[in-house]
């Protein structure tokens, strides 16, 4: 019986003893692996199993040692929560590597085409801007809402001192507020035992100015600042409760159904032609085959102006102000008929082809036709043209005069659009970076000089000039064949209708070229449109023989009601028999 342990010596090879080490000690590693000694006894089952999980346990755990007694310490339950250490990450350089338009967003979005359903993109777009923004705050604010804030009056007079529970404390200055601490230093330090701590607020003495507490929150003070985040209901600050109820600017609706639908047969799928013109008296001139009708919007009742003999009609024009309507043929002539005495006043020659494109400036009637050529023509002389322009290599199909400046816009199907000033016989400008043909020209009422063209299927693409000095100030890749284009008398936008393959209507905010409505309905390419005279109302024609009334604008806020006063005149159009 010594200090070192004893075991007994092994048995002689003739002994039937088994050794001891076989029950009550692991076995060597023969006896592990089952294959008993020479001369031993068969080792019991349970014995060996039960020795195989005594070295398991010693194998599992390191600590413990053979034969040592359980331990009795608590051992500590860690939750599911995974909660990553952002040690050694830049998260404000790995924010600013996220697409700054929305999110989530794929990169590839330079160049993409604003989706048909522009309202709703617009809605979603909002809220994926307002969502990452929201996320940029909560995420990177300067300031970390504390327990307890350097001064505990709200009152930005009590900045130097407080006199809470009768004794006076200076807060720490201005350098050590949270706003000029480094971003480090403004983690708010982890509780060490309760999360929760209450104190009477008699205890606000022993205020601290540190924003960081270096105990446990609230052994401090009590946060009396009810605006605090501290309080809040919400999952966010309260400066992103601002952000989210701050007052935004809505989109305009606009109506995606036409409030009125007229049939129109005979109404020619012709790119080329212009047969829908809507005059200043409030009345509708459509050319449908040989015949012109009236549609007055004041009584609703249509009527039959004239009918061509061995003729078509090509191009309607109303004069600005007046009742008279000009009438371009298949024949290459023109026609002047006033439309109040129904009757008409002149035919003018001179073009060897048809007449697809009409425009009016005061007295001066300008036509355009399939012969390449546009002539000025005084309708107050008998001379049956005044200038000849010679510009165009093939037909010509749109014409537009800006009556402030005295500028003329022509384009024609070898994709050249040319600004012609006032009666001059050389174009002042000559553009060609249109690949189709350019049938639909708008001026802006809004700013001088200022052109919108577009181009047909093979260029599909909408640009704007600056007649000025001759200058391309954008353009938008619209998807579509651009069929005619017309600006708002109301507000900074304009209405395109387009061809293959939507046949929509698309009213666009400029200069931001932000869709605000499309338009769908026409089964055909919408080729023909008007506005109405007071400017919040368009009309679209189609090969598909309709009419389609959409109202797309406001009405203007200055004078409440748009039109130039000659309506009282055509007002009477309903009893023409």
């Amino acid at each position: 019986m010594g200090d070192a342990q004893s075991y007994p010596p092994p048995s002689p090879p003739s002994s039937k003893t088994p050794p001891i080490t076989a029950a009550k000690h692991i076995m060597n590693g023969s006896q592990a692996k089952g294959i008993p000694r020479a001369g031993s006894e068969p080792i019991d089952p349970g014995a060996l199993s039960k020795a195989l999980r005594n070295f398991a346990d010693v194998g599992q755990s390191g600590e413990r040692s053979l034969g040592a007694s359980p331990s009795r310490k608590r051992q500590r339950v860690y939750g599911d929560r995974f909660i990553p250490n952002r040690e050694g990450q830049d998260l404000q350089a790995s924010f600013s590597l996220i697409h700054d338009e929305s999110s989530p967003s794929t990169p590839s979005k330079t160049k993409k085409r604003t989706p048909h359903g522009e309202l709703h993109f617009q809605k979603t777009e909002e809220a994926n801007r307002t969502f990452s923004t929201l996320l940029r705050s909560e995420l990177f604010e300067n300031t970390v809402p504390q327990t307890t804030p350097p001064t505990l009056s709200p009152d930005p007079t009590l900045t130097h001192h407080s006199n809470i529970g009768g004794s006076a404390r200076h807060t720490p200055p201005t350098h050590a507020s949270s706003s000029s601490l480094p971003a480090a230093s403004m983690t708010p330090s982890t509780p060490h035992k309760n999360l929760f701590s209450y104190m009477s607020p008699r205890h606000h003495s022993a205020v601290s100015g540190h924003p960081t507490p270096s105990r446990t929150p609230g052994r401090h003070g009590v946060n009396l600042n009810t605006a605090s985040d501290l309080y809040s209901l919400s999952p966010v600050r309260f400066d992103s409760q601002k952000l989210l109820l701050s007052p935004r600017k809505q989109p305009r609706a606009v109506t995606k159904v036409p409030f009125k639908v007229l049939d129109a047969p005979d109404l020619a799928d012709d790119f080329y032609l212009n047969l829908v013109d809507w005059g200043g008296g409030n009345v509708l001139g459509v050319g449908l085959g040989s015949c012109v009708y009236m549609w007055d919007s004041a009584s609703g009742r249509v009527n039959k102006l004239c009918e061509l003999q061995d003729d078509t009609v090509t191009s309607v024009s109303w004069i600005q102000r007046g009742t008279h309507l000009s009438i371009g043929t298949g024949k290459g002539l023109v026609q002047i008929w006033d439309a109040e005495k129904q009757r008409r006043l002149r035919t003018m020659t001179g073009h060897t082809a048809r007449v697809g494109a009409l425009a009016w400036n005061d007295h001066i009637l300008t036509s355009g036709s399939r012969d390449r050529l546009i002539f000025h023509r005084d309708v107050r002389q008998p001379d049956q043209y005044l200038r000849k322009l010679i510009g165009h290599k093939q037909e010509v199909c749109g014409l537009r005069w800006n009556t402030e400046d005295g500028q003329l816009a022509s384009g024609g199907n070898d994709n050249k659009l040319m600004v012609w000033d006032k009666l001059s016989e050389t174009p002042l400008w000559k553009f060609s970076d249109h690949t189709a043909a350019v049938k639909a020209i708008a001026w802006s009422p809004h700013q001088h000089s200022l052109l919108a063209s577009g181009g047909g299927t093979a260029d599909r693409r909408i640009k704007f000039w600056n007649t000025a000095t001759g200058q391309c100030v954008s353009e938008l890749d619209t998807g579509s064949q651009v069929c005619n284009l017309a600006w708002s008398k109301n507000s900074n936008e304009l209405v395109s209708t387009h061809g293959y393959s939507q046949n929509q209507i698309v009213v666009w905010k400029y200069p931001s070229m932000t869709q605000v409505a499309s338009l769908t309905g026409h089964t055909y390419r919408v080729l023909y449109l008007a506005m109405s005279p007071d400017g919040q109302t368009v009309v679209t024609g189609a090969g598909d023989e309709t009419l389609r009334f959409w109202k797309c604008f406001q009405k203007r806020e200055r004078d409440g009601v748009g039109g130039d006063g000659a309506g009282s005149k055509m007002e009477r159009l309903g009893v023409i028999r």
